[in-house]
């Protein structure tokens, strides 16, 4: 009778945790890159006609495009709202900032299991207007992630840059520098040792890319690399090459994910953070586009945005829906089963999307920009795939008017109709946090 019991208690014991490696086993790892500086214009599958794209063309063809994607115009705020899952007005304090009260998509991934790592650029910790624990090496474990692999962690621009001889800070050390040495692919190789080590259990990539952000120097892959001062080259004849090494970092990290086994359950996610850089004009299918990043015209912050799921998903799909930064965050935590009580957010989760059960949800974004850097105007702005009114009461058609340099005065019903409702949004928006609160007249210290 005894052994029977005993049986029957280990039987029990192990189907709970038969049942409890199965349900981890089918959580999906998650790959989300970001290039820095690279608008959708650059890459083929968006009409690039300059740019040799062929991974990410790829990448596209298997899983979904979306055509309206936006981020915020300039580099941090899109980072402290991609991490966070909120509006501006709510949590970003300053150019190069991330509040440390703030709980990222990496606390909430971590805590439900995943194994996480970020490489690539940071530019949180407060350098720019010394914030407190400005050359604290342990921030990216504070936000949730397990190991880092890091440029402009504790160190300024102006102490070492991101491509040749980079100064890199790898989980609290400072690599040794060497001219032979290139950043993007440093990081590129420490999430691939990453993956080596934690393919077995569900995991967390975020990797903020330096590429393609100026200085425009050569790569490992450009002829004039061979020619060590060179690499110091800055040109924007070198921004192609840049693009073209992206692109190949992007097919090294698929390749090791089919390595391991495990591209089938890896969403894998491919976005930017802001627009091109407005040196760079860009030759596409529909002529000669200037970058517009830190403007609030759609080349600003319009980007390229990529998902693949081979598991849930199957050939090439093609999305209008409207695509906020802030729908990264809530994405994550329903894939990973989050409780959303755990976390507050201004996103809806693209899950719907990517499952294909809803095409039509989210047909308007709100974006609130105070980017605190330079002498940027701050403003806010509601939008669709093809209007935009901003809160001065200019009205766009930005499918015919790309500049936005001719408001709309007269208007179809229609249009009238959809210029009330965006006003409806701005107001409500204005009666949650007033726009004046924000310091309209703020110039970061030199």
């Amino acid at each position: 009778m005894k052994n029977r019991l005993r049986i029957f208690v280990l039987s029990i014991i192990a189907f709970f945790c038969i049942s409890s490696c199965e349900k981890k086993e089918q959580l999906p790892n998650i790959v989300l890159i970001m290039a820095d500086d690279m608008g959708y214009e650059c890459l083929g599958c968006y009409g690039s006609t300059e740019y040799q794209t062929p991974n990410l063309d790829k990448l596209a063809a298997g899983g979904i495009r979306f055509e309206h994607c936006y981020s915020q115009p300039l580099c941090t705020p899109s980072r402290v709202k991609i991490m966070t899952g909120q509006y501006n007005f709510r949590n970003y304090e300053d150019f190069g900032y991330l509040n440390p009260n703030q709980k990222t998509f990496a606390n909430l991934l971590k805590d439900a299991g995943y194994a996480t790592c970020i490489a690539g650029k940071w530019q949180l910790n407060g350098l720019n207007r010394n914030n407190p624990g400005n050359q604290d090496v342990n921030r990216p474990y504070h936000f949730g992630f397990d190991e880092y692999c890091l440029w402009q962690l504790h160190h300024q621009r102006k102490d070492g840059e991101r491509y040749a001889d980079p100064l890199i800070t790898q989980n609290g050390k400072v690599l040794p520098r060497n001219s032979e040495l290139y950043g993007p692919q440093i990081f590129a190789d420490y999430i691939c040792d990453f993956i080596d080590r934690k393919a077995d259990n569900p995991f967390f990539v975020y990797y903020p890319m330096v590429l393609v952000h100026d200085p425009f120097v050569p790569t490992p892959d450009s002829p004039e690399w061979i020619d060590s001062a060179r690499r110091y080259e800055n040109d924007t004849a070198y921004f192609s090459d840049m693009v073209a090494y992206t692109d190949k970092i992007i097919g090294q990290l698929e390749t090791k994910l089919r390595q391991k086994g495990i591209l089938e359950n890896t969403l894998f996610i491919f976005t930017g953070d802001n627009g091109t850089g407005r040196a760079i004009f860009s030759s596409t299918v529909s002529g000669v586009l200037q970058g517009g990043k830190g403007l609030t015209i759609n080349t600003g912050n319009r980007v390229p945005l990529i998902v693949s799921w081979p598991a849930k998903m199957k050939g090439k799909r093609i999305s209008d829906a409207m695509i906020s930064f802030a729908d990264f965050l809530p994405t994550f935590c329903e894939i990973a089963g989050i409780n959303p009580e755990l976390y507050a957010t201004d996103g809806k989760s693209l899950v719907p999307f990517i499952s294909g059960k809803d095409e039509k949800n989210q047909s308007e974004i709100f974006i609130h920009y105070a980017p605190r850097w330079g002498s940027r105007n701050h403003n806010r702005w509601v939008m669709n795939q093809e209007y935009k009114l901003y809160r001065d009461g200019s009205f766009f058609n930005t499918t015919t008017d790309i500049l936005e340099e001719k408001p709309l005065t007269t208007l179809s019903e229609a249009e009238q109709n959809l210029k009330e409702k965006f006003q409806n949004i701005l107001n409500e928006k204005e009666k949650e946090f007033p726009f004046h609160l924000n310091d309209t007249t703020f110039v970061i210290n030199p």
